[in-house]
């Protein structure tokens, strides 16, 4: 189906700020603020109760969706999203205020004084950047967006909020800029993922275009050769403090050289990946991996703890993990490649996806003293057992070749009926797995099962978790006890 004209999309957009604008009057913005907390259950009852009151329709209505939305919202911004106004296609977009805060650190860290968020949004980001002292100017082409980004940008008179487009945006305004672009296409389905860069709104050629442009202005990293926008190899450019938001799974081959782009892990889902370029990227640094879990921030680059602009090392909360053995070595910065495979060893290692994307398999592999399965998977093992916050070990208790019988008989002898099951390399799907073998029947012992490819052959590791000592196992950690 064609995407909806431009008459549509501006039918849509003034119903969506119609719908906003009995809360951005006062009255509107009380009622919503006294509501008490969002329940499904209670909705329709209070909906009731607030009309019968002789409140209007359109505002009840209103007041009650965007309670709703709080209510969601409180898990990307905490305890502000009671305060605040969304969207819904906003809220789902946003970003979390803590990884907000990772992008703001950039910018201060880098000494730029004011920051152009294009493609605000909601005002996430430019709600972080504000909240460190910068000058914000944050633009969206929605004008819904736009009037809930100044609602969530009021406390911060340091940032002001326009209508606008980040083509053809002025890169006089500001020091640096911080961009969103659009990754979704429209069409009469609803939305779909864009992986083509190029296809982003704006696309990543117009992004570079427009780092060049800033760099210009305000001065910046200066490189020479292929990183130009150009692509003329011989001509120099100086890339300004721009970060530039991509899709996770944008090729590593499609990034422009002179630039980091870092995969952000949050607590085990990549959420995105940034292209920071000019004095916020990492010298040296194609590709780093962020990884948050509920211990802090731990950065992984192709360096020995190389310190990047997120990691502080003062910090307790976001600091470089500590190793041991291989990966206390010096390094010279190069990405090491990913290590040949060999045998399955006593532990088997999944690495985080941030890793896996940003190309440092051969780097963790160093770091844990271990070698993938198959050239083409990206699990890890060996015989040491390792902490690390990059990857989720296993101890391996036994391994056979992938038979749905011997699968069953096994799991019978050794009780297991709890199990979690991983595949990677095989076009068996776990829910389809457990559903045939009905492993409850079994009994209450656990285990953890990875189908996957081992020397090309489709096989079934039996293996626990680190941490879990499972009665009967056979696995015996070695090495440092996590």
């Amino acid at each position: 189906m064609p995407a909806p004209s431009a008459n549509d999309a501006d039918a849509q957009a003034d119903d969506a700020v119609r719908a906003l604008e009995p809360l951005l009057r006062p009255e509107g913005w009380t009622l919503l603020n006294t509501l008490p907390p969002y329940r499904e259950k209670d909705a329709l009852r209070l909906g009731a109760t607030l009309r019968e009151a002789g409140h209007d329709p359109a505002l009840v209505s209103a007041a009650l969706t965007q309670s709703r939305l709080r209510a969601r919202a409180t898990e990307k911004f905490g305890e502000f999203a009671a305060s605040m106004l969304f969207t819904p296609h906003g809220l789902e977009q946003a970003t979390r205020l803590p990884v907000a805060a990772l992008h703001a650190e950039r910018f201060a860290k880098a000494g730029v004084g004011s920051v152009a968020d294009l493609g605000c949004g909601i005002g996430g980001d430019s709600m972080a950047l504000a909240g460190l002292g910068m000058d914000v100017l944050a633009v969206d082409r929605d004008p819904a967006t736009v009037a809930v980004a100044t609602v969530n940008l009021r406390p911060f008179p340091n940032a002001r909020v326009q209508l606008g487009r980040a083509e053809g945006h002025d890169p006089t305004q500001t020091e640096g800029i911080w961009l969103d672009p659009a990754r979704r296409a429209v069409s009469g389905r609803g939305t779909r993922r864009l992986h083509d860069p190029e296809e982003y709104e704006p696309p990543l050629s117009a992004v570079i275009e427009l780092a060049a442009r800033l760099g210009s202005l305000h001065g910046g990293t200066e490189l020479e050769g292929p990183c130009a926008p150009s692509g003329d190899g011989g001509s120099r450019v100086r890339f300004g403090a721009l970060g530039a938001k991509l899709g996770p799974a944008i090729d590593r081959e499609l990034l422009p050289a002179g630039t980091e782009t870092q995969w952000l892990s949050w607590h085990g889902q990549v959420l995105e990946a940034t292209c920071w370029f000019g004095p916020l990227a990492t010298p040296g640094t194609p590709t780093s991996a962020l990884v948050v879990d509920r211990d802090g921030a731990h950065l992984l680059t192709a360096r020995s703890h190389g310190t990047g602009p997120n990691v502080d090392e003062s910090d307790e909360s976001v600091s470089p993990p500590a190793f041991t053995g291989a990966g206390d070595r010096a390094d010279s910065g190069e990405v090491p490649g990913d290590p040949q495979p060999g045998p399955l060893g006593d532990h088997l290692y999944e690495p985080d996806g941030a890793v896996i994307r940003a190309g440092l398999i051969g780097r963790l592999a160093r770091d844990l003293d271990a070698h993938t399965l198959d050239p083409t998977i990206a699990y890890l093992t060996g015989d040491v057992r390792t902490t690390t916050p990059f990857a989720r070990g296993y101890a391996v208790r036994d391994v056979m070749p992938f038979s749905l019988k011997r699968l069953t008989s096994y799991l019978k002898e050794h009780r297991l009926g709890v199990l979690e099951i991983k595949k990677r390399g095989t076009a068996v799907e776990p829910e389809e797995l457990r559903r045939r073998l009905r492993p409850r029947r079994f009994g209450e012992e656990s285990a953890t099962l990875v189908l996957t490819r081992i020397a090309g052959e489709q096989m079934v590791v039996v293996t626990s978790p680190h941490g879990h000592s499972p009665a009967g196992g056979t696995g015996s950690p070695a090495g440092g006890a996590q």
